[in-house]
């Protein structure tokens, strides 16, 4: 499959669990992301987030260009980190809790294919049941949303509207 087509989309993927403070970053920002597309016209990017990475997943991932797997993170530096992924089987996974890189390696077995991935971990606080996400990990998401909108305009050669000063 060729992952360099720009036919094929962008896909933002978030992963977290809403209910439990923090671990909810990751599918915020897809929501952020997903409302910030829809209102400023761009296209090219599909959007998706769960509690959690499935088997199923590798589909979505062989049909994209390039992925960003969004999740916050207890560990790593604060606001965010963003690294390039690769491909990585793992000995032993469970099909309900899988790596973005088992994912990953799951698309090119099963698809042949391997569009370029990174991860984009949120720096959260903490993770209690049915309490609103921290005010320092809503500063990291909205860095983290900074960020990413950029770096979307970047790939897909949209021209910014505002300054942010990220590159």
């Amino acid at each position: 499959m060729d992952v360099e087509s720009p036919s094929l989309p962008i896909l933002i993927y978030g992963c977290g669990n809403p209910g439990r403070q923090d671990d909810g970053l990751g599918p915020a920002l897809v929501a952020e992301l997903e409302a910030w597309a829809r209102a400023e016209g761009v296209s090219g990017v599909v959007f998706d987030s769960n509690y959690q990475l499935n088997v199923e997943d590798a589909l979505a991932v062989a049909e994209s260009r390039s992925v960003v797997f969004v999740d916050a993170s207890k560990e790593g530096k604060a606001p965010f980190e963003f690294r390039p992924l690769a491909p990585r089987k793992e000995a032993e996974f469970s099909s309900h809790a899988m790596s973005p890189e088992t994912v990953l390696a799951l698309a090119d077995e099963l698809y042949g294919a391997r569009p370029p991935a990174w991860l984009l971990a949120i720096r959260g606080e903490s993770w209690e049941p049915n309490e609103p996400p921290t005010a320092a990990a809503l500063a990291h998401l909205a860095a983290a949303r900074e960020f990413l909108q950029v770096w979307l305009r970047n790939q897909l050669g949209v021209a910014l509207h505002s300054q942010s000063g990220i590159n």
